[in-house]
Parts: C-alpha cells; structure tokens; sequence
C-alpha cells in the first residue's frame, strides 16, 4: 500500500487528487493540507510515501515545504512529487535541485499521475511522463555552476549507468542493456547515487543530463 499526501490551495484540486487516490486498490490518502506549513506538519505526523505537494500555496509555499521535507532526516522514506500549472514553469527547475522526486501537470491525465505516484514510490527516475523529458532536457541546458557534479570519482562503466538512468531507464532496463543482472545494476546506480550526493533517481537523472550537456 503506497500511502499519499495531498497538499493543494485549491479545493476542488484536492477533491480531484483524493478522489483519483481513493478509487485505486494499491493507494492510500492519510492527509491533506492547503498550505505549506500544514503540509510539512502532516508529513512529519503521518510519513506517507508520497506527497504531492502543490508549488505555489500560502503561509508556506511548496518549494519552502519540499526543502524542509526532503532536509528532514527522519524523511528520507519521502517521496515528493511536486504539482503546477505550468508546462515549463521556472519553479520546476528549483524544485528538482531541492529534492523533489518529480512533478506533474494539474491537467494532467489520471493514468499519468497515478503511474507518476507508483514510480516515484518505487524509487525510479522521475522520467515518466512525457513532460518531465521536456523539463529535464531544458534543465540540462542551464548554465552548469559551481555545484556540478564530479565525474572523475566514477568508474567507466559508473558513467555508463549513469546515462542510461539519465535517459530514464530502469533497473531491469539497464541490466539487459548491459547485459548484468538486475542486481548488479542496482548496486552500480546506488555506488553512482553515494558518490555524486544525489538523493534518488530524479537527481540522478537530473546530474547525468546536466553533466552530459544534453
């Protein structure tokens, strides 16, 4: 059972989300919030699996919310997927280098959110969606700064992994690719994971395209 958050300003966008949980065998909603602060609080009380947390709220807006969560050590189980309005929105690019897992439309389809919350639940790259490609590939296109990730500290076939993850594959994925099993190439994306600081697959992906120059 994958246990959800929702934290939205908007009623009827919460109604919306909790209905959507509600009807799914495999989902459960143990909260809503409709601001920040609020949100931080629920998920500190209830640790859900997934919070999907609105960008833009009062008292305490989402990316103030998603820093305070994905900081939080006793968190780390905490999966945010971040909610906006707009396709290419300049608050998605802070939201992926504050720790979020991944983020949708509000106008998105229903069987793209639901898969968004099981495969950021299961711990995979935020690469579902087909809008999360768009975003990602321009967020790759940023200026690198000072913060870039350091290459040098992985193996040859470290930087392999870490571009396939990049380009959204899976565990099982890489493994045919590279011929490993499945295993193996899970051990090879948390080696790469620990020595760029990344915090989970999102920022991975995020790291390898950005260090690509995609």
């Amino acid at each position: 059972m994958i246990r959800v958050v929702v934290a939205d300003d908007q009623p009827l966008i919460r109604l919306g989300l909790r209905v959507l949980v509600e009807t799914e065998e495999d989902l459960e909603l143990v909260g809503e919030a409709e601001d920040g602060r609020t949100a931080v609080e629920l998920v500190r009380r209830a640790r859900p699996d997934v919070v999907l947390l609105d960008i833009r709220m009062p008292v305490l807006d989402g990316l103030a919310a998603l820093r305070e969560i994905t900081t939080d050590p006793a968190l780390t189980g905490t999966r945010v997927v971040m909610v906006t309005t707009f396709e290419l929105d300049e608050y998605v690019f802070e939201a992926l280098r504050g720790g979020a897992s991944g983020f949708v439309l509000k106008d998105s389809e229903p069987a793209d959110l639901l898969r968004a919350i099981r495969v950021v639940a299961a711990g995979e790259s935020l690469l579902s969606p087909a809008v999360t490609r768009r975003v990602i590939e321009a967020f790759a296109r940023r200026p690198v700064g000072p913060g870039a990730p350091d290459l040098d500290s992985l193996t040859d076939r470290e930087r392999e992994v870490m571009g396939l993850v990049g380009h959204g594959l899976s565990n099982d994925e890489i493994a045919a690719r590279l011929v490993i099993s499945p295993a193996t190439a899970r051990t090879h994306v948390s080696r790469v994971m620990v020595k760029l600081g990344a915090r989970d697959r999102a920022q991975l992906a995020v790291l390898a395209n950005a260090g690509s120059g995609a």
